[in-house]
């Protein structure tokens, strides 16, 4: 029958274990992946499964880190995902931590767009670091998601964003998610996607400071080509700043909401 290991087809026995393959492709690999879930060493191979070997603290060979980062995907995921290009407005608190978690799961290119530099009150929530503090976000934040993620594209813009230049630097972008902190920016990027560009969804963020209940946080389908994240009330002001785990929480949900759009699940949420 044939299978895969470490995204190469091969040819082994019928009922064959995971230990005679690890010992015949890669002895001494102290971590079996079969389809997405660690297994022990006497779980049985069926045909069409997918193997990966991994051995702890070694650094694999360029060709073969890119199947590796992925191995714990639900199979057949990531090539779908790799073909995708996603834009990001804003990189701060919501958009630097949608990046990184789509740089993760292997986005192929994602387009980021900010005109602000890395400042010291950033830190308590955003992706950047101490020795980035000056730097424009869209570049900190590029250096980051290559060391992350080297096999995702990203195509940084260092730009003010406004109804004119919104269509040109996310075109092709299947995807749009909105992570501004204004209320005016948040409603001119979303009325820019839907007004010019007819093939694009926004993933959009309302209602996320404090420190709240986590699940007054929802996803909400508004339109054909809108969702909305957050719980729509607890707008940033004196006396409810915004804090990094409710953030986290916000762009979670968008990032998860990008990888079903991406993969078809349009018709619901959550």
């Amino acid at each position: 029958m044939q299978i895969k290991v470490n995204e190469q087809r091969a040819d082994v026995a019928d009922g064959v274990r995971v230990d005679v393959v690890r010992d015949r492709f890669k002895p001494g690999a102290d971590l079996v992946i079969l389809n997405g879930f660690p297994v022990p060493p006497d779980t049985t191979v069926n045909e069409g499964d997918e193997l990966y070997l991994i051995r702890r603290g070694e650094i694999p060979p360029r060709e073969e880190l890119e199947h590796l980062l992925v191995a714990r995907h639900t199979p057949r995921v990531y090539e779908r995902l790799k073909g995708s290009r996603v834009g990001i407005a804003g990189v701060g608190g919501l958009g630097s931590t949608v990046a990184v978690a789509l740089a993760r799961v292997g986005v192929g290119e994602l387009v980021i767009a900010d005109f602000d530099v890395v400042e010291p009150s950033n830190l308590n929530r955003q992706q950047y670091f101490v020795d980035q503090l000056g730097r424009f976000k869209v570049d900190a934040l590029t250096e980051t998601l290559r060391r992350i993620n080297p096999y995702v594209a990203v195509t940084p813009h260092r730009i003010l964003l406004d109804p004119d230049n919104v269509p040109a630097v996310f075109a092709g972008c299947s995807v749009v998610v909105e992570a501004f902190d204004r209320a005016d920016m948040k409603s001119m990027l979303v009325d820019s996607v839907i007004t010019n560009m007819a093939d694009a969804m926004v993933v959009a963020a309302s209602g996320l400071a404090g420190y709240g209940p986590n699940n007054t946080i929802t996803t909400r389908k508004i339109s054909r080509r809108l969702y909305l994240v957050g719980d729509l009330t607890s707008e940033a002001q004196p006396g409810n700043g915004l804090m990094a785990p409710r953030v986290g929480i916000a762009a979670s949900h968008q990032a998860n909401q990008v990888i079903r759009i991406l993969l078809g699940e349009t018709d619901d949420v959550g």
